[in-house]
């Protein structure tokens, strides 16, 4: 495949760094908020709880809003709005001396909404042949942003207060908004591209897929589980007699410790085996390492190995799940699918923010993560259900206008491309003069589509 050319790799790099301070902006404050938010006036677990997961559902409500602004307005103008959003949450949250100021300003930080915009903006800056690739770049910085947030979060908290930490966010969100205005590359136009764009009236549809709401499920139950996880876990080492200064120290050995669950696992699902086995083992793991969480004793090495299974589990399914969704889309809906899989995602965490708080609250940080442990099984038949989609990569084409008229000559398009070598499906759509196509990589030349193209 080519290289990226130089106004791509710039917007890799700088739309990657703008995606983690989004991010960052619901990761950072996981290993911390329920620990420091305690001594808040007239905090509750529950309260604590609303304060972590009410970012997300700002983010689900307002992704798609934002994206179709940005399709009216331009992507860095409401790119830009939304940085001014979350840093004016930053600082409301910062300046608060109540758990309410802080459930207010993390709201504000969720309503800059600006990750759809992000993808859509990095598919207006690169070719076809280079969207794939600059879309796998940009989600995989939302792993490092994860791992950065729980060794970064506890050494704030380590010497500043939780006022500190918002400032310090605000900080990230002001440089992004510079990157945004000096860095970033000016798109030219924007893209009419379904692989990055929504489109609403498809959804309906969508949501009836039955292999797309599995994977639909599998992330809002993942991201659930994961912020409810991490408003117990903290109080957990809390109670098991670890300082708040050291909870970085067993974060980082766990985060490294768990590269040696997540890379022999991606190596055994990239052989081909059934996805529903390895998601199986997933899901059975992280379901063990909650349970190992909860009985833990004052044992420091059980607590680490704790630690290394509930982050390398959690990682295998956190990476295999969007590759799954991108797999099992329809070729002309990508976009959009992917737009109900980020809502279902964000939808999980802000459902896992106030259920791991009330847990808390009503039976304790010990009972609440054998709760989520059991939780995991709910997941069980659901995974044992899901289907292998095939490895196939998505392809826009540019076509010539002489190829769009009737229904007849689409029709006859459709045959033509379908017997192209590697191409798997076909979706034409006349309103945009493309056609989306899902191709097997090995045998596929896109030169032999030079016939179609329109150059």
């Amino acid at each position: 495949m080519p290289a990226f050319n130089s106004v791509e790799r710039r917007a890799a790099l700088s739309l990657s760094f703008l995606y983690i301070t989004r991010m960052m902006g619901l990761f950072l404050l996981l290993p911390v908020l329920s620990v420091l938010a305690q001594d808040m006036n007239g905090a509750t677990p529950l309260l604590i709880g609303l304060a972590v997961g009410i970012y997300a559902l700002f983010q689900a409500l307002l992704q798609i809003p934002f994206g179709m602004l940005s399709d009216r307005f331009g992507r860095k103008p409401v790119i830009l709005a939304g940085l001014a959003i979350f840093i004016i949450g930053s600082l409301v949250a910062a300046l608060s001396n109540s758990i309410w100021g802080i459930i207010i300003g993390r709201a504000l930080q969720g309503g800059g909404a600006i990750s759809a915009v992000i993808m859509a903006l990095a598919g207006d800056l690169t070719r076809d042949n280079q969207r794939t690739k600059i879309m796998a770049v940009i989600g995989a910085s939302i792993g490092l942003s994860f791992i950065l947030s729980l060794i970064i979060g506890p050494l704030l908290m380590s010497r500043f207060d939780l006022a500190g930490i918002f400032y310090f966010i605000t900080v990230f969100g002001v440089i992004a908004a510079l990157l945004v205005m000096f860095v970033v590359p000016n798109p030219i136009d924007s893209n009419q591209d379904r692989n990055i764009s929504v489109v609403i009236n498809e959804m309906p549809g969508l949501l009836r897929h039955p292999d797309l709401l599995k994977i639909d499920f599998g992330i809002f139950l993942l991201h659930l589980l994961i912020t409810a996880g991490f408003v117990c876990i903290p109080l957990r080492l809390l109670g098991s007699g670890i300082d708040v200064q050291s909870h970085w120290v067993i974060y980082l050995v766990g985060a490294v410790g768990s590269l040696v669950i997540l890379l022999p696992m991606i190596g055994i699902a990239e052989r081909k085996w059934p996805v529903n086995w390895v998601m199986m083992a997933g899901v059975i793991g992280l379901a063990l390492a909650l349970a190992v969480l909860s009985f833990v004793p004052d044992l420091f090495w059980l607590l680490v190995v704790g630690m290394v299974l509930f982050l390398g589990f959690l990682s295998v399914l956190e990476s295999m799940l969007p590759s799954l969704a991108s797999r099992t889309a329809p070729a002309s809906l990508r976009g959009t699918a992917m737009g109900i899989y980020s809502t279902s995602q964000f939808l999980g965490a802000f459902i896992g923010g106030v259920g791991g708080g009330w847990l808390v609250g009503k039976m304790g940080d010990e009972k609440a993560l054998l709760v989520l442990a059991m939780v995991c099984l709910v997941w069980i038949p659901v995974v044992w259900r899901m289907k292998s989609p095939q490895r196939l990569s998505s392809f826009r084409l540019s076509l010539k206008e002489s190829f769009i008229g009737t229904n007849e000559r689409i029709n006859d398009l459709r045959e033509a491309l379908g017997g192209v070598a590697g191409v798997i499906e076909v979706s034409v759509v006349p309103a945009e003069q493309a056609a989306y196509l899902k191709v097997e990589k090995r045998t596929f030349d896109d030169s032999d589509l030079d016939q179609f193209r329109n150059s």
